[in-house]
């Protein structure tokens, strides 16, 4: 028996959408065929807090057609500096999904990545207890 699968609109796991005129045009042309995408944090300045993440993720969906049925999945980008108040206060937001570790001076716009993996062993902790209350299985209703 044959089987067969749909995907109506997939998710982008790796999308750079940058800024400003670049912003507008790749916001667009991703919107029309992904349903939504986790959205690379190493802009200039990076997306390093929860209170830029919500305005990054703002200018997004502005930059989009009406009508456009996109959702950005937001992302912090980890420095020596971030830490598990950081982590909170991202994760208050409800739109910010994940972290991207960039060791410093690796790739595009990654100047300000970890130079220390040490120095995050709390943030990294903070982010375990994180995803472990929202990721862990649940027991069945009784």
């Amino acid at each position: 028996m044959a089987q067969e699968l749909t995907i109506k609109k997939p998710c982008d796991m790796h999308l750079h959408l940058r800024d400003d005129a670049v912003l507008n045009t790749v916001a667009t042309l991703s919107a029309a065929w992904a349903g939504r995408a986790i959205i690379m944090p190493n802009l200039q300045p990076p997306i390093t807090t929860a209170d830029m993440a919500v305005a990054y993720r703002e200018r997004i969906l502005a930059a989009l057609p009406e009508g456009t049925n996109f959702d950005p999945l937001m992302t912090l980008y980890l420095t020596d500096t971030t830490s598990p108040a950081d982590i909170a206060a991202a994760k208050a937001t409800g739109v910010v999904k994940a972290c991207k570790l960039y060791p410093a001076g690796a790739t595009t716009n990654s100047e300000s990545g970890v130079t220390d993996l040490m120095k995050l062993v709390p943030t990294f902790q903070a982010m375990e207890v994180s995803c472990y209350r929202r990721c862990r299985p649940q027991p069945p209703a009784a």
